[in-house]
């Protein structure tokens, strides 16, 4: 088996812009494909506060039970801190626990999730931070779904904590939630109106949602997504005074500087001087695109590389394309092949 390799290479020099904020931790990264634009401090482990909570939503969204009815029970009694003041014996959707969740940042919320959907408060646990090692925060550990820490502490990173949020504006429940300014429900006891705690929904017009978080001993941490463009940038900062501004100027900069380039488009693709597979179609299943500034623009290495394959099957893989920017590897995917149909000859009676 023989392989053609192919390469379309531009290069240009690579410019580093600088930017600070008053973080301990700080990151901006981009969320389709996780490219780091700021960096502070991402790896230190500390206390994270209630954007903990994050992953407490992620997991109840992704249980599937998200307009089953949840009966409060005394499982809220070990709340403390924030609040939406739920009762025992109270009525509501998992969904509507969500919103208090995220939007009112409510403890007592994320203790009747817990129980909710892992049975116990203690095996919820258990699921949070095996979903944590699944979606590759290394250096994170959940000891409770809200994030209070008086006790017993969740501990991540600025680069955990937006791996973590670049997963969960995949989901679109999720998107939708956190993006909500205000949230209106009434139930079997009582009657709520909620605005949403995160004040860059209204300041900051390109954003479209996140976390925010305190106590005494995590300080001030918030979680930030923001869109413009079709460029998707989250923003985390852990122990940050002046976290609101440093957000805006963080989401200010990414968006001056990049900007988000289709490199490749899924379906048929033409690869120069390649015969091998001349009955068939080569094709790529996806699109890729990728946040770039200025200088890297005409940086972008895309390289083919074909099997020659003697017996093939058709839609078969056949290859892979590679997408490199400048000497770095950031993207890899399969080529297949398709039999191209022939037309048949169609016959008519004069």
């Amino acid at each position: 088996m023989k392989k053609i390799i192919l390469i379309i290479t531009l290069l240009l020099p690579f410019i580093v812009k600088g930017i600070s904020t008053t973080a301990q931790s700080a990151i901006l990264m981009d969320t389709d494909n996780n490219r780091i634009i700021y960096s502070k401090n991402i790896h230190e482990v500390s206390s994270v506060a209630s954007i903990s909570k994050i992953m407490t939503a992620v997991l109840a969204i992704e249980s599937g039970k998200l307009d089953e009815e949840v009966k409060i029970n005394s499982s809220i009694n070990k709340a403390y801190g924030s609040a939406i003041y739920i009762k025992i014996g109270e009525k509501m959707k998992l969904r509507d626990l969500i919103y208090g969740l995220m939007l009112r940042s409510g403890n007592d919320a994320a203790l009747a999730i817990a129980d909710y959907v892992g049975g116990s408060v203690d095996n919820f646990i258990i699921m949070m931070n095996h979903k944590a090692k699944e979606i590759g925060m290394k250096n994170s550990k959940f000891n409770n779904p809200s994030g209070l820490d008086e006790d017993k502490a969740n501990y991540s990173t600025a680069y955990d904590m937006a791996i973590l949020t670049s997963y969960a504006m995949k989901i679109s429940d999720y998107r939708k939630i956190v993006k909500t300014k205000e949230y209106k429900l009434e139930t079997n006891k009582n009657t709520y109106i909620w605005h949403n705690k995160h004040k860059l929904l209204r300041l900051y017009k390109y954003t479209t949602g996140g976390k925010t978080g305190y106590t005494k001993i995590a300080k001030r941490t918030l979680v930030t997504t923001a869109s413009k463009d079709n460029t998707n940038l989250v923003a985390v900062t852990l122990n940050d005074g002046n976290d609101f501004k440093d957000h805006m100027d963080l989401f200010d900069y990414g968006f001056e500087n990049y900007k988000s380039y289709s490199i490749l488009k899924k379906g048929y693709i033409n690869i120069y001087n390649e015969n091998y597979y001349k009955d068939y179609n080569l094709y790529i299943k996806e699109d890729f695109k990728y946040i770039l500034d200025d200088s890297e623009k005409e940086s972008i290495n895309i390289k083919y590389k074909i099997k020659k394959i003697k017996k093939i099957k058709n839609r078969e893989n056949v290859g892979s394309v590679i997408v490199n920017l400048g000497d770095k590897q950031i993207y890899s995917a399969p080529i297949y092949a398709k039999l191209k149909t022939k037309n048949k000859k169609k016959w008519r009676l004069w």
